[in-house]
């Protein structure tokens, strides 16, 4: 039997899709729910139909399933970001879970039950609200005409009027319920996508949980005051902004070019510290609690730095204990970033090295280590493919361990061949995606190591997403 858009059927989900949609079969045909969960029974409407399956839209819920729960945030539908808000937090971890073990299965190649015996449980929050210290809100209007700062809408640019984000700290609605009001009374434009035209793009907000320090930085197309100064009545907003408590560096982000791209390349202080310190602190991993004093970064609003940072202590505490550091080993941190995971370790290592290839991060790895008093982390801004040949085979630099944490699209392939001609004894691949993870995994299987231990942790509550840790071992000949 064939279908067409706009049918309305009944259907029992049976399963969850990697982005969160419901998957359920009516006489042999599949279809995919966005908002449905597993074992809601439903009533939908088929948006695009396809010869043997089909996406579709909730129209009803005929059957709750036992792991539904009533979503915190109202817009959990429309906005793009959160979505299995509507799934019980313990499904949600199992859910995981299983996106995890089933990408190892299906693109690694790893047998089930070899699998089942090196996963551990996946590491999950005891609050999964307002866990975000970052947040970037488009500003623009609505379909009235009115300023407005929220969320794009799901595949959309249509901006969710939403100043009150539930994964995203409280500070964030005061501060943006000033720069709106301070838009509406100096006729400060939002900018338009279509025409390009309008002054304030997006409003950048961080803060550090253990500093309790606030940065925001307004991304501006172009500058909006010939004075000098780069928005109208700029001691206006700012004398707004200084009363959030917290409020340590305001600034401007210039971006005149017609793009996707949030940040701008050039960033300019208007007031405060050009940016945040914030402190990852070391927990033991068998019941994550706080142990020790931690390691201080600064954090520009161009930084990369984990958005989740009660999860990032246990995330790099499971790194280190992953690692087997007792002091005599040398390690490679492979996308080091700002040098985040490099100082985590360098307290149990006998020298650190650190590569990326963005110059300004190595420029705040370096500046990290020289605040953390740390003497024993080195880091080159480059290609790790070229500079990990370089320092093994022309310098003999050998390293015990390689820790890996790339980006979404996981290592590029020459970075696995050479961490394979450099034969460290362990590897600690921590992956933002466990299908690009399973391919990299197999890999460095194919080439002399087997996976050891797996455990996934949820940086990303109510959201498809789950960083993992794995635990590579050198197979012994």
């Amino acid at each position: 039997m064939g279908y067409a858009k706009n049918d309305i059927l009944t259907v029992k989900i049976e399963d969850m899709g990697n982005d969160g949609e419901g998957i359920g079969k009516t006489d042999g045909y599949t279809l995919f729910v966005k908002d449905a969960v597993i074992g809601d029974t439903v009533g939908c409407r088929i948006t695009k139909a396809k010869k043997n399956y089909a996406y579709a839209r909730l129209e009803r819920i005929l059957e709750p399933s036992r792991v539904r729960v009533e979503p915190r945030c109202r817009f959990h539908r429309q906005c793009g970001g959160c979505q299995i808000q509507a799934m019980d937090y313990k499904a949600q971890l199992a859910f995981k879970q299983n996106k995890v073990k089933n990408n190892l299965i299906r693109i690694g190649g790893f047998e089930a039950d070899y699998v089942e015996k090196v996963m551990e449980p996946m590491v999950g929050m005891e609050d999964c609200f307002h866990y975000r210290n970052k947040a970037q809100f488009p500003i623009g209007e609505d379909k009235q005409g009115n300023l407005a700062a929220g969320f794009y809408a799901g595949r959309t640019h249509d901006i969710i009027a939403n100043t009150d984000c539930v994964l995203g700290v409280e500070e964030n609605k005061e501060i943006l319920e000033c720069i709106l009001n301070y838009m509406k009374n100096y006729h400060v434009p939002a900018y338009n996508e279509q025409t390009g035209k309008g002054l304030v793009r997006h409003v950048l907000i961080r803060k550090g949980f253990a500093s309790g320090e606030i940065m925001v930085c307004l991304v501006l197309n172009g500058n909006g005051n010939k004075k000098g100064d780069f928005l109208p009545e700029q001691d206006r907003l700012i004398s707004g902004l200084k009363k959030v408590q917290g409020m340590t560096s305001i600034s401007v982000s210039i971006n005149a070019e017609r793009t996707n791209v949030i940040m701008g390349k050039e960033v300019h202080g208007i007031w405060g510290k050009d940016g945040i310190t914030d402190t990852i602190h070391m927990v033991e991993t068998k019941n994550f609690t706080r142990t020790g004093q931690g390691i201080s970064y600064f954090i520009s609003p161009l930084s990369f730095y984990q958005v989740n940072p009660v999860q990032t202590e246990k995330l790099y505490s499971l790194v280190s204990e992953y690692a087997g550091l007792s002091g005599r080993e040398t390690v490679w941190d492979v996308y080091c970033g700002i040098g985040t995971i490099s100082l985590f370790l360098a307290g149990a290592a006998k020298q650190v090295y650190g590569v990326e290839a963005v110059p300004q991060a190595i420029s705040d790895a370096r500046e990290n280590a020289a605040r953390n008093g740390i003497g024993n982390a080195e880091f080159f801004v480059g290609r790790a493919e070229e500079i990990l040949p370089e320092k093994y085979e022309k310098e003999g630099v050998y390293a015990e361990v390689i820790v890996v944490d790339p980006p979404r699209k996981g290592c590029d392939a020459k970075v696995i061949a050479a961490m394979l001609r450099m034969r460290p004894e362990r590897i600690v691949y921590v992956s933002c995606d466990s299908a690009t993870l399973a391919r990299d995994l197999k890999m460095l299987c194919d080439g002399g190591y087997e996976v050891s231990r797996i455990r996934g942790v949820d940086q990303f509550c109510h959201t498809v997403h789950v960083e993992t840790v794995v635990l590579m071992s050198k197979v012994q000949k």
